[in-house]
């Protein structure tokens, strides 16, 4: 698995799944957005640690520098 995420697009996942964690919270975490907000979080958080996007090679694209 070929790394596809570069830092800056790192560091704005992780910002990113902060937000949703908290939008979660303020929603409600057992509502039906807190859940999907919740998702979202993981799912940003795991490429972004993982430093691997399946949606990017897809597409074929890359943020991180060869």
């Amino acid at each position: 698995m070929t790394k596809n995420v570069g830092t800056a697009d790192r560091a704005v996942r992780l910002i990113l799944a902060v937000l949703a964690v908290v939008g979660a919270y303020l929603t409600g975490m057992a509502s039906v957005l807190g859940v999907v907000l919740l998702v979202v979080a993981a799912v940003l958080a795991v490429t972004a640690f993982v430093r691997f996007c399946p949606l990017y090679r897809v597409v074929g694209t890359s943020t991180c520098p060869r």
